[in-house]
């Protein structure tokens, strides 16, 4: 029997491992089993956490699904839930260490893939950084600190940036100063000028003070509890609530680091296996294939279930062909967004119609597998 282990909790993983548990049967009668490994006993719904952190705006159920129970329609035969930290790979000993409960836990695969995904720099409500519960904590103290503050600023003007200034400031924007601090020139740097433009242009119609070439030092917290912030200019900003949004990290720690690149990306080849390690796979933020967003994960989590079936039936993986084609659509409070697909601006009506919801109503269907 082939056992197939794959790691993550989140849509990397999960995906991959519904499309090939759906689709296996199809074309081959080869035994196999499949693990799922995840520190998270519940699925995240992160797209909708800029949203989340605001009071009253999701309720819990729509942002976090149990996913072991998403599985019940293969049996334990074909499938099993282990919730668990995986801690060290022996690549040459096809065998994955886990943490259960404090346990060290050993997995023998015959094909391993990775999908651990990512966390941000600074711990947040937009990653989980451990488990279900801490996460969970983390959105609850938001929450009320957002509740409560005067004034927030919001630093990093990427797509989760932005999004969660034009949230803040939807919501807040005639009675909380929201501050949206950026590095660079403008905000979502590297994207079509006209796309900046509006984006800019939206946050300044919902009363947010956009700070462009501007750095923040790390904060220290006041004896009140406010952070005080000092500004690549030499201004002091004191504000009651600092939101970080910049930069992430692979959850790569326990992958040995010769499969990793400078920035501890797993390195992997035209077929998401990762370079000099047979039987093992990685896609999604962790990997260094693609720019860590919602539709490239769902494209390689399409091809190595593919290539896994193909694998198991005796035949050859086809080579996964990585988009040259930036893309991305993002909401600015709930009445306008912006976004675009390569050089082409979107339409602001249509990325507001399609991320109104921001897909939360998908959650169930992500977990159990129906959507896909």
């Amino acid at each position: 029997m082939k056992h197939i282990v794959i790691i993550g909790g989140g849509f990397a993983g999960v995906s991959t491992a519904h499309r090939f548990l759906k689709n296996v049967g199809k074309s081959t009668t080869a035994p196999y089993k499949v693990t799922l490994v995840s520190r998270d006993s519940h699925f995240f719904w992160n797209i909708a956490a800029p949203r989340g952190i605001i009071p009253g705006q999701i309720p819990e159920e729509k942002l976090f699904q149990p996913i072991a129970e998403g599985f019940s329609q293969y049996g334990p035969d074909k499938f099993e839930f282990v919730l668990g930290t995986a801690t060290d790979l022996d690549v040459g000993g096809k065998t994955l260490v886990v943490d259960v409960d404090g346990k060290a836990t050993r997995i023998s695969y015959d094909y391993l893939i990775i999908g651990s995904g990512s966390r941000t720099k600074i711990p947040g409500p937009f990653k989980s950084d451990g488990s279900t519960d801490g996460v969970k904590q983390t959105i609850h103290d938001f929450q009320e600190r957002v509740k409560a503050a005067k004034t927030i600023v919001v630093v990093g003007a990427g797509p989760t940036g932005v999004e969660t200034a034009g949230e803040l400031a939807f919501e807040y924007g005639t009675s909380k100063k929201i501050i949206l601090i950026s590095g660079g020139p403008t905000v979502l740097e590297n994207r079509p000028a006209s796309v900046t433009k509006t984006a800019l242009k939206q946050l300044e119609t919902l009363n947010v003070d956009v700070r462009v070439n501007t750095k923040a030092k790390d904060p220290v917290t006041l004896p009140d509890g406010k952070k005080e912030l000092t500004l690549s200019g030499g201004e002091k900003l004191v504000v009651d609530l600092y939101i970080p949004t910049f930069g992430v990290l692979p959850n790569s720690s326990f992958v040995p680091s010769q499969y990793l690149d400078s920035n501890g990306f797993v390195q992997v080849d035209q077929y998401f296996q990762v370079k000099g390690a047979e039987g093992v796979f990685a896609i999604g933020d962790v990997s260094d294939s693609e720019a860590p967003q919602f539709w490239f994960v769902e494209k390689q989590s399409v091809h190595i279930a593919k290539n896994l079936i193909l694998s198991l039936s005796g035949k050859a993986p086809t080579p996964y062909k990585a988009s040259a084609t930036g893309m991305m659509g993002l909401q600015i409070g709930k009445n306008s967004g912006t976004g675009h697909f390569g050089n082409f601006k979107l339409p602001g009506f249509l990325v507001k119609t399609i991320r109104k919801t921001l897909f939360v109503e998908n959650l169930p269907k992500t977990v159990d597998g129906s959507m896909l």
